[in-house]
């Protein structure tokens, strides 16, 4: 992969959602790092002042909540307005309660529903508009290999990146102007296993984290990847995890 900083005629405008942690903060510095500005949003802002004390005057950070179409939309008109244009979105933010189907964590089902494919949707119809005017654009979606395969304690978390996986595959072969990108991790260290759930099911993957799980970094040198193909280079689908995972 390319790790040359970008040039001023690469240099694009990034929206990462779920910027505060994990894949979506390793995806802000890698990107910074590369040259890109990145915008980046989440509920946990002085987290996200961090990041952007980092970055310097290449982030900037707002407060986002992807539940919330509103806020999502207010978002991406932000950064439309501040920088007239939005290059690419990474559609990052995700929750992972683990749970059996019997235990009926249905507060739970509805919240990964709204996280996991609603925030999706939301940031797709925020920015598909101009990127569709202006011909030119990249929406990036952090699926899974929860969207590969069904684990049973997982059962509507899978669903959910199965579906942000057709979302992905059907909004690419609707439009030939705007690129569209599924990355699908495998076991990464992140704060995933701490969003609730049974606390058996979550200490669980801890250990399988710790024995064969990748950093966040690896993530998002993919993301940068994808970004920094050519216009008409379409990368559809990067699956990642780590040589020791099944």
């Amino acid at each position: 992969m390319n790790t040359t900083p970008s040039t001023n005629a690469n240099r694009k405008i990034v929206l990462v959602t779920g910027a505060s942690g994990g894949i979506g903060e390793a995806t802000a510095r890698h990107l910074a790092a590369e040259g890109h500005h990145v915008v980046l949003g989440a509920r946990r802002t002085d987290r996200l002042d961090a990041l952007v004390t980092e970055a310097g005057h290449r982030a900037e950070s707002a407060q986002l909540d992807v539940t919330d179409r509103a806020s999502v939309e207010a978002f991406a008109s932000g950064a439309l307005e501040r920088h007239g244009r939005v290059d690419v979105l990474v559609n990052n933010a995700g929750i992972m309660p683990l749970g059996l189907m019997e235990e009926l964590r249905v507060d739970e089902w509805d919240r990964m529903i709204d996280v996991n494919l609603r925030g999706v949707l939301y940031g797709i119809a925020a920015v598909l508009p101009t990127m569709g005017e202006r011909r030119s654009g990249h929406i990036i979606n952090v699926a899974s290999t929860g969207g590969h395969r069904v684990d049973p304690t997982g059962v509507v978390y899978c669903a959910t990146k199965f579906a942000v996986r057709a979302v992905s595959d059907g909004l690419r072969q609707e439009t030939t102007d705007v690129r569209v990108t599924v990355v699908s991790p495998g076991l990464t260290k992140t704060e995933l296993t701490h969003s609730g759930g049974n606390d058996a099911q979550q200490d669980a993957v801890r250990s399988a984290l710790d024995a064969v799980g990748i950093d966040s970094s690896a993530i998002a040198r993919a993301i940068g990847y994808a970004i920094a193909q050519p216009d008409d280079v379409n990368v559809n689908e990067v699956v990642v995890q780590g040589t020791a995972q099944l």
